[in-house]
């Protein structure tokens, strides 16, 4: 079946607070999608960000970032009160997120919350559910923040080494500051599932993204040494990365540990079970962020400056994913397969049965050695004007080469490119191939420039940040995308007709119902 939807991160949503969170606004983006004809949603990683605050660099991979906390959520459930929401600043620009000004102020608010919350029955359930991840977890945070925030390789040798004895003294000096991190996860994961459950309802579903590694920095890597290529004194002997290539002299050096593949294989892949099955709790679909190093990964000493001295080595392999069909089922995994691709990726790729990525800016790009040009894309595969990890559409006509825009312009059957339209352009080519699902970012549909991009690659400060201003999808922008989604036949099969639908009112809100409560009982 053909469908669509639309790429935005959570974060990027608009709040009253500073950044987007599972607020009455992104129920009101679910409306929005459904009112446009889409099917998905796409997101990127949901964990706890760090230094660069980078969803694919999080201090967990079962952890939920407590950013996305809604605290007017909080205010109706009497933890907060809204004037202390009010009372702190959460940033001075409604289209950009002040990371450092909310990592000052958001922990302080939740603290105020969790002094006032009651453990109940589904907290408990919760926290057995939970159990495997969630202590560990909480000690690595509880121990990180009276390390001062250091990561885990610069703690004391009794920590740093999981000393039992310096565990258990630990665990009993920080209690209260482990259930406070117990406590941002009960309120995340609630949150969360009530969101996905009404998108869900809405017809509507997810798609998580995963990245292929973890943080060096993490919670997984301290508790869980072994799964990891580290010496006898836990430090990595090799991290990972990509070589050098037209798009980097120098490569990309990404610095997450590397997995230690024989020992997973003993174990029957026994973490990354847990892993999907997790994931899978969360989402409908899951993105696997850089499928090739399934197949081969690039090591890279640790310790260099740069990527160029790292070599190839063999991944798991096919052997892999059979064996998480056999514990799991057959799975819905979209596989992130950009870049230089050999034979025995394309092979893997075959084997699994999974849709690849096409990315629309890569096919008029001398530098990629794939082709990513419509007429060649087989059914099977998604395709994307662009990612979280490419400019947007109309910032990409700013950023490339004559040679590039003289192509798409061929390509398009174009006299000239129009950077007011081309981002419909793209749309429209991506609508109209044969690829099973179409995604768009929300930044293109709204033909925005080069200042709403998300991320460049290998590069810190000014990403993440974007994010969309209150009221800026305007119902004739969503009648349009209800449009082309129809006319390239993606709209859902049990979809109404656009009057109908465009005529309804957007379903009430949480705050709504409460009002109208409040209202019966008087």
């Amino acid at each position: 079946m053909r469908e669509s939807g639309i790429l935005l991160p959570v974060f990027a949503l608009p709040s009253r607070y500073g950044i987007g969170c599972f607020s009455k606004e992104a129920y009101t983006f679910v409306d929005q999608l459904k009112a446009a004809g889409q099917s998905k949603w796409q997101i990127l990683p949901l964990g706890p960000t760090g230094y660069g605050d980078s969803p694919y660099q999080s201090f967990s991979t079962f952890a939920g970032n407590p950013y996305f906390i809604d605290l007017e959520t909080m205010v109706r459930e009497k933890l907060l009160t809204k004037a202390e929401c009010e009372a702190c600043v959460w940033g001075d620009k409604e289209d950009r997120i002040d990371y450092e000004t909310i990592y000052r102020n958001r922990f302080r608010v939740l603290k105020k919350a969790f002094g006032r919350f009651q453990k109940d029955t589904e907290y408990e359930e919760f926290l057995k559910k939970n159990e495997e991840w969630l202590t560990e977890y909480c000690l690595y945070m509880a121990i990180k923040d009276s390390q001062g925030g250091k990561s885990w390789i610069e703690w004391p040798e009794g920590y740093r080494n999981r000393n039992p004895e310096a565990l258990k003294r630990a665990e009993k000096d920080l209690k209260e500051e482990m259930d406070f991190y117990r406590f941002q996860q009960f309120e995340f994961d609630r949150q969360w599932k009530k969101l996905h459950a009404y998108a869900n309802a809405q017809g509507i579903q997810i798609i998580g993204d995963i990245p292929i590694y973890v943080a060096l920095d993490s919670a997984d890597t301290w508790a869980n040494p072994g799964l990891f290529q580290f010496d006898k004194e836990n430090l990595p002997t090799a991290v990972a990365g990509c070589p050098p290539d037209a798009f980097s002299a120098t490569g990309q050096l990404w610095g997450n540990p590397l997995y230690d593949w024989p020992y997973h294989k003993k174990t029957e892949y026994a973490w990354w079970i847990r892993r999907i099955s997790y994931c899978f709790r969360l989402y409908d679909v899951v993105r696997i962020d850089h499928f090739r190093g399934f197949d081969e990964y690039y090591a890279i000493p640790y310790g260099d400056p740069t990527a160029e001295n790292g070599r190839w080595m063999q991944g798991p392999g096919i052997e892999f994913f059979r064996t998480l069909e056999k514990k799991l089922g057959r799975l819905q995994i979209i596989a992130e397969d950009l870049g230089y691709l050999t034979d025995t990726v394309l092979k893997l790729l075959a084997d699994t049965g999974f849709p690849g990525m096409k990315v629309l800016q890569f096919a008029f790009d001398s530098r990629e050695s794939a082709n990513y040009l419509p007429h060649t894309y087989p059914a099977n595969c998604v395709v994307y004007t662009g990612t979280h990890d490419n400019d947007t559409t109309r910032g990409w006509y700013h950023s490339v080469g004559k040679e590039c825009r003289d192509f798409a312009k061929e390509y398009l059957r174009k006299s000239a490119l129009d950077e007011d339209s081309l981002s419909w352009d793209f749309i429209a080519l991506a609508m109209g191939s044969v690829a099973d699902l179409c995604i768009v970012p929300m930044q293109d549909y709204l033909c925005l420039d080069e200042r709403a991009r998300i991320n460049i690659p290998s590069t810190l400060g000014n990403n993440w940040v974007w994010r969309l201003k209150e009221g800026q999808i305007q119902k004739e922008l969503l009648r349009e995308m209800y449009q082309v989604t129809k006319l390239y036949g993606r709209l859902p099969e049990e979809e109404e007709a656009l009057p109908q639908k465009m005529g309804k009112e957007m379903p009430a809100k949480e705050e709504d119902e409460g009002k109208k409560e409040k209202k019966n009982k008087k």
